[in-house]
């Protein structure tokens, strides 16, 4: 098969069961949105792997469901629990395998409303197809997404009870998936079937789905239909818009906080997306794939085509990162970190033409209780980035994260956002909690993501 990479700008859609093709310009097979509609990226889940290489948080034990890593999923269903910012009458789905080292089978993909634990709404639930059909095979290295999917329960996206309700994505695993591509740190739960189970994505209950998790495996984006011109806002960044001690389940990282500020004010015409990866840093690792995984990810610049640019309908993306490159771990001149942002930003603008690039002041970490974290060093580089950030003009506007956190007499995390708020403890004074989050997201002038 001749294909390019993601970076490449080539999308993989099913023509048949187990055959997949290149296609360009974005656009999966089957109807999608018509008249004055387009596709916008509602939900976001950066990709990095293979599992179990990563930064989860609250996550429960996953022997029972995947007993070998290396081999990864064996013919069981996955019910992944997402939040789409904002809901259309038709959404598509984009499932990965960055960092697979073998071909990936799916099939049983379906989407509905999600119910509560692993159960989805009675009568919501609508199979999904890849070019008509049911089972798609995407290559090591590749992605697909899938055709348009009608949502009768959305049929009036604006309705008020559908706000803040999630999206139940099932798909069944056929064979053997080999090393799986995932996106550690969700804060949100989800199910797993068990192995050699086959598929269940059709059923609504939740007695196929007895394992649980907090990460998201294989899907990375989901597209609704929109009002042609909606802006996508882009949350980039590191652990601390992962939403590390955020709440569990609660939604409360400060692209969440910023996300309810702008649909209080603009409605169904706005969405905000995450795309933040716990340990994530802007110029490091050097090198990244399935031989050579690291907890944080690829860096930013590495996964900036397939995290930012290639989502749709993206018009301001807001970056916080620097943290971990400062780390004992990632030791990075504070000029090349520097340099790497500019080099970030200038990739945006050409890939994405009047796109506002938004920096954000790094928060501090002084005093932190992490071993690689906390020292004199990482905050003089991380005063000397935010300098940067805030006189270079880089950016289009900036987003003033350290003051809305610093402690001014200590240099610390004010003493309120230092409490874990997901599995309790006295917090590590590197991530903010709930209270700090709230701050952060609260911080943010509309004007800077969305001017006029």
């Amino acid at each position: 098969m001749n294909r390019r990479d993601i970076a490449g700008g080539l999308v993989l859609a099913a023509v048949a069961p187990g055959i997949v093709a290149a296609q360009t310009g974005g656009a999966p097979a089957g109807a999608g949105p018509s008249g004055a509609e387009g596709w916008a990226t509602a939900w976001a889940g950066s990709v990095q792997g293979p599992y179990p290489i990563g930064n989860p948080s609250a996550q429960p034990d996953q022997r029972f469901a995947f007993p070998q890593a290396a081999e990864g999923a064996n013919d069981q269903t996955f019910r992944l629990v997402v939040r789409p910012d904002f809901w259309g009458r038709q959404a598509r789905l984009r499932f990965q395998n960055a960092f697979g080292t073998r071909p990936l089978v799916i099939d049983g993909v379906h989407a509905g409303l999600h119910l509560g634990g692993g159960c989805v709404a009675p009568g919501t639930n609508r199979p999904v197809r890849f070019g008509g059909q049911e089972s798609v095979t995407v290559p090591p290295g590749g992605q697909v997404w899938s055709d348009a999917v009608e949502l009768p329960f959305a049929a009036q996206p604006d309705a008020p009870l559908l706000a803040g309700r999630k999206l139940a994505v099932s798909f069944h695993v056929a064979g053997r998936s080999g090393p799986m591509t995932w996106h550690a740190k969700a804060l949100q739960t989800s199910y797993v079937s068990r192995p050699g189970s086959g598929s269940k994505g059709a059923e609504e209950g939740e007695e196929s789905f007895p394992f649980s998790t907090a990460s998201w495996f294989f899907l990375d984006a989901v597209d609704m239909a929109a009002p042609a011109g909606i802006p996508v806002i882009v949350g980039f960044g590191d652990s601390i818009t992962d939403g590390t001690a955020s709440t569990m389940n609660g939604d409360d990282r400060w692209p969440d906080v910023l996300s309810r500020r702008l649909h209080q004010a603009l409605g169904n015409r706005v969405s905000v997306v995450n795309a933040g990866i716990g340990g994530n840093q802007v110029v490091g690792p050097a090198a990244y794939g399935p031989d050579r995984p690291f907890p944080g990810g690829p860096s930013a610049l590495a996964r900036l085509e397939r995290d930012v640019i290639s989502l749709s309908g993206v018009r301001c993306v807001v970056w916080l990162e620097g943290t971990n490159d400062f780390s004992r771990n990632g030791n990075a001149s504070l000029e090349a970190v520097r340099d790497g942002m500019v080099e970030g930003v200038r990739r945006l603008r050409a890939a994405l033409p009047g796109v506002r690039v938004v920096g954000a002041t790094v928060t501090t970490a002084l005093g932190s209780t992490s071993a690689a974290h906390g020292h004199a060093e990482q905050d003089e580089k991380r005063k000397g980035l935010n300098a940067f950030i805030r006189d270079s003009r880089t950016f289009d506007a900036v987003v003033d994260f350290e003051s809305a956190t610093l402690d001014a007499a200590t240099g610390e995390l004010r003493a309120e956002m230092i409490p874990e708020s997901t599995t309790g403890g006295a917090g590590d004074k590197l991530h903010p909690n709930r209270a700090g989050y709230l701050a952060m997201g609260s911080s943010i002038p509309r004007e800077a993501v969305v001017p006029g």
